[in-house]
């Protein structure tokens, strides 16, 4: 690994720990994710509790809480303690307009969330962050993992020269590339947004990689080989650096919060023939704002 890298992960690594007085935080690896225990989501949070939550989430970008028993109602309580809840884009009739379901069975031809991405980045104001809920795993008792992607650390492990060529360029995210070919329903208006390649997280500074391979469609200042050459870099740059990821497997009722603004994942689908079923709930964001070319 380059020196500067090595540096990068180092400060990651050395930042004084967070001190936690009602939870138990146990980090998943040193630079993503946690499990937190030492609580009952079905309940209300006290201050001090979601206070710890808040801290933690913005520390590790990735939450994992297992054994939880919640309604739907439960579910949107909690997300809702971080923002209004974003409602679900093509809502069936007589559901809950803010729980999408997330449901796999042998039935399915495809599923949600396959291949790296962060949610609904074509959006002018993407999303949070989603609370994902999963009530039931593939029978054969394993499957179904989601990986994460830290984009704060994709970022800073690029080298220096490449960092500054990013900083100040901007890509348009496009929510027909999502469909891959087919077509929308009459009824969904799809979003295309320009935002920029380099973004700074709105609460904690830091600067982070905004282009993800599901949705953003091309650099606006290069030409369109040039756009193309460099995604690629950056897409391949997120799906085969592991130091970026933390693996989440899925035991019944676990709920999952994860940041939409600085972490990208990716649903494995390697279970079929079995089913896997969920809900999610997610929060709206703000609309990301340039990284510009002050250090991180």
């Amino acid at each position: 690994m380059e020196q500067f890298a090595l540096d990068a992960v180092e400060r990651i690594t050395t930042r004084k720990p967070e001190v936690y007085d009602t939870i138990a935080v146990d980090p998943l690896t040193p630079l993503l994710g946690a499990e937190v225990s030492g609580l009952d989501l079905s309940k209300e949070l006290t201050d001090e509790q979601l206070d710890e939550v808040k801290r933690a989430f913005l520390a590790h970008h990735v939450l994992v809480f297992r054994d939880q028993t919640l309604s739907g109602e439960d579910h949107k309580r909690l997300a809702a303690h971080f923002g209004e809840l974003h409602p679900v884009a093509l809502a069936a009739d007589g559901s809950d307009e803010f729980i999408l379901e997330i449901s796999a069975t042998r039935e399915s031809r495809a599923v949600a969330g396959a291949g790296w991405h962060a949610d609904g980045t074509a959006d002018a104001e993407p999303s949070l962050g989603s609370m994902l809920y999963i009530t039931r795993t593939p029978e054969i008792g394993s499957g179904g993992d989601t990986l994460f992607a830290n984009m704060h650390l994709a970022y800073e492990l690029l080298s220096p020269a490449m960092r500054t060529f990013l900083d100040g360029l901007t890509a348009v995210h496009d929510g027909l590339l999502a469909w891959q070919g087919q077509t929308p329903p009459p009824e969904y208006v799809v979003p295309r947004t320009e935002h920029p390649v380099v973004a700074r997280h709105p609460e904690t500074g830091r600067k982070l990689l905004f282009v993800n391979g599901a949705y953003t469609s091309h650099i606006v200042q290069l030409s369109r080989d040039e756009s193309r050459a460099v995604l690629d870099m950056l897409f391949a740059h997120i799906a085969r650096v592991p130091m970026l990821n933390c693996r989440v497997r899925w035991t019944p009722n676990t709920l999952v919060f994860w940041d939409n603004r600085c972490v990208q994942h990716h649903a494995t689908w390697d279970y079929y023939p079995h089913s896997r079923y969920g809900q999610r709930v997610a929060i709206n964001g703000h609309r990301p704002q340039p990284g510009g070319t002050v250090a991180p």
